[in-house]
């Protein structure tokens, strides 16, 4: 009879704290000790998606987690993965396919059904692999979303797995994120926590010692340990909190390609634009403005999940004309998926599969017209 998986799920204080990265480290230390080990993350929300080899879509942060586990991306590894789509919409992928695209709060109407295909998903893992590293999703303790949670300590106590609580001390407020998401926990879920770890740290770690025995004795929890803060890991995003930080994108002095991305609101898919920020000759930054246009010599429209509202998003904030001006100047056009739409003479949206947005004059940069159905 097959033993039961060895189990350990990261839990964070909040978004953008390091669970993803902390334990893709985990499945490549379990996979170099030569266990087969599997990530899981039952419900992702971003635009940052991959398709998987059998032509199904899942999170980036688990295709990562795959390869660190030296397997091939398998949908069944982010079973549920939530893409927003504008006007309180959003796309639900169910197992690498689309489910459906509904307003938000309808989401939960079918709470129960994808509750039990996310545990279907987790057993067939546990009964392939000797070990399933878990993650959770923003913070672990999500007061009003708790009755309705697959993904934290719901999914951990369904699993009865083991959990570590991860906290990001350079954004600040440690003691109240690390010591408060324990005690807003509930009895049983207190229990399933082994302890912290304290991620991004700046300085000198002996100088924190005081901060580690206060958040070990006010939490009754030990601290496993703190990972210092590293820049330019050059592994790709989960989501659009780093672009919304202004973490993504660097300007090189003296680079002679000098590439802007035009952060649309509904950008998807940018981490494609990753390995030009490890370029030296390269500069690439986020335009959120037309004006910020002005140096670049190539500009990028780039995916989107929401084509026309985004196009008309770039009409009301000047980009149009601003693209266009610098296009003469010598300037050379880029449009990928939703952007190389952008970039024709109308979209056309006559069955509302994005938005409740008819059509829409384009760029008129390419003699095309895009008709979705």
């Amino acid at each position: 009879m097959k033993r039961s998986a060895f189990k350990l799920m990261f839990l964070g204080t909040g978004s953008d704290v390091g669970k993803s990265l902390i334990a893709t480290a985990f499945c490549r230390i379990l996979y170099r000790k030569g266990i087969s080990v599997a990530p899981f993350k039952a419900q992702n929300m971003a635009l940052n998606s991959f398709v998987t080899m059998d032509g199904r879509e899942m999170g980036r942060a688990q295709v990562i987690q795959a390869y660190a586990s030296g397997l091939r991306p398998d949908a069944k590894m982010n079973p549920v993965l939530l893409k927003p789509s504008g006007g309180n919409k959003i796309q639900v992928i169910v197992n690498g396919e689309v489910f459906k695209h509904q307003e938000s709060s309808f989401y939960y109407k079918n709470i129960d059904e994808i509750r039990r295909i996310v545990f279907d998903n987790f057993n067939k893992l546990e009964k392939e692999y000797q070990a399933i590293i878990l993650e959770g999703a923003g913070s672990a303790v999500e007061l009003n979303l708790k009755g309705r949670d697959i993904v934290n300590l719901p999914m951990a106590l369904g699993v009865n797995a083991p959990s570590v609580l991860v906290s990001d001390i350079d954004r600040g407020g440690i003691f109240a994120s690390a010591i408060g998401s324990i005690k807003l926990m509930g009895l049983s879920e207190r229990r399933l926590v082994l302890g912290h770890i304290i991620n991004k740290f700046r300085g000198e770690i002996k100088l924190f010692e005081d901060g580690r025995e206060i958040i070990e004795r006010k939490s009754r929890k030990p601290v496993f340990g703190i990972i210092p803060f590293i820049p330019s890991l050059n592994i790709p995003e989960e989501d659009s909190v780093a672009l919304s930080r202004g973490k993504k994108g660097r300007i090189k002095p003296g680079s002679r390609v000098k590439i802007a991305v035009v952060r649309l609101p509904y950008i998807s898919n940018y981490t494609d634009f990753d390995p030009f920020e490890m370029e030296e000759s390269v500069s690439l930054w986020y335009a959120s403005k037309p004006e910020e246009l002005d140096e670049a010599n190539v500009i990028i429209i780039p995916g989107t999940k929401n084509t026309l509202s985004d196009l008309i998003w770039m009409k009301q904030s000047g980009f149009d004309y601003k693209i266009k001006a610098l296009q003469k100047k010598g300037a050379t056009i880029v449009g990928i998926c939703g952007g190389y739409q952008i970039m024709g003479r109308y979209i056309c949206d006559p069955h509302n599969v994005e938005s409740e947005i008819k059509e829409a004059k384009g760029l008129s940069l390419l003699n095309m017209i895009t008709v979705m159905s």
